[in-house]
């Protein structure tokens, strides 16, 4: 059987397409230096992009960047940051955890004019040409595969050129900060498409250090390990037939997989499958038996044990936390 590596553009696809943004929020901000806002939101997800004006990203407990008009700024980790628009600025409002701006105490100094509140709103007609105009987005992404990402992303990631690849312009963002009816979800979309054009940058740019389980799938064996797992998640792989397969020994397979991917092949493929129920949950019409059927699972008695064992809640407590009517 020959061993072909699958391609790391279908890869990257299939990561990508994990990505979802829920009640994203979007602010359009008009800030007149000296500004300066401390994020402390928690979000695991965060992008900063300046439309006008250079804006200072200090991430806590990391280094400092300067992010230009033509970068988008990815901060992962959900540790806090401030935005300012010089290192020496006075501290100025917070976002705390509601995703609301609170202004500072009396020694701060807040931004002159600012759209940031729990949605996107109009900046005003009048704008300062010399004013910084920020815009930020913050996510909750849910566990699988935005997980990895959270775990190959730095707390700061500075992506050069992303408006090139993006086809979101900044007129058409700018748009957004006026609400209309359907404004959450075209939120959400919109940030999930300014997300995976960064991250898409971020992972291909020259000289990317990728993590290993994005590796893993241009290594020989573990590349095709992957490809069959992926292809037909509901068979009963055994560690005995998917090495048989690939014509190499179980013992083999099984080392080198752990070695590539972090956690042996059938660890990995009841993974796969609890990443895909929790997606088909989000269908309040997909039963349990039919999650069942289609990821492997004998019953949906054997998928509720498995997922509240992996996933730490119940499949109906798992909706119900996701807002999907029972």
């Amino acid at each position: 059987m020959a061993l072909v590596s699958p391609d790391r553009t279908d890869l990257l696809a299939d990561l990508l397409d994990g990505v979802r943004a829920t009640g994203a929020a979007f602010d359009r901000s008009v800030l007149r230096a000296p500004w300066s806002m401390r994020c402390d939101d928690g979000s695991p997800l965060a992008l900063v992009v300046p439309l006008r004006g250079a804006v200072w990203v200090l991430p806590d407990g990391g280094a400092p960047a300067r992010v230009c008009p033509d970068q988008v700024a990815i901060l992962a980790g959900g540790a806090p940051y401030v935005l300012t628009d010089d290192p020496g600025s006075p501290p100025g409002s917070t976002l705390h955890r509601d995703a609301r701006w609170a202004a500072p105490g009396a020694a701060g100094t807040a931004p002159a004019a600012t759209t940031a509140d729990d949605g996107a709103r109009p900046a005003g007609d009048a704008e300062d040409p010399d004013a910084s105009v920020l815009l930020t987005g913050r996510y909750t992404l849910d566990a699988g595969a935005p997980a990895r990402l959270l775990g190959s992303l730095p707390p700061l990631a500075v992506v050069d050129d992303v408006e090139e690849d993006c086809p979101v312009s900044p007129g058409a963002l700018d748009l957004l900060a006026h609400p209309r009816p359907g404004q959450q979800v075209l939120l959400d979309r919109t940030l999930e498409l300014m997300l995976i054009t960064a991250l898409r940058a971020w992972l291909t740019r020259p000289g990317a250090e990728v993590p290993a389980w994005y590796a893993a799938h241009s290594d020989p064996v573990v590349g095709p390990a992957l490809r069959l797992l992926h292809d037909d998640l509901a068979h009963p792989w055994t560690i005995a037939e998917l090495a048989g397969r690939l014509h190499v020994s179980r013992a083999a397979l099984a080392k080198r997989f752990a070695a590539l991917v972090g956690q042996p092949p059938m660890s990995y493929l009841r993974h796969q499958r609890l990443e895909l129920v929790a997606e088909l949950l989000r269908d309040p019409d997909t039963t349990l038996d039919a999650a069942a059927a289609r990821v492997g699972f004998s019953s949906a008695f054997a998928l509720s044990a498995t997922f509240k064992r992996e996933c730490g809640v119940s499949p109906s407590a798992w909706r119900a936390a996701h807002g999907v009517a029972a």
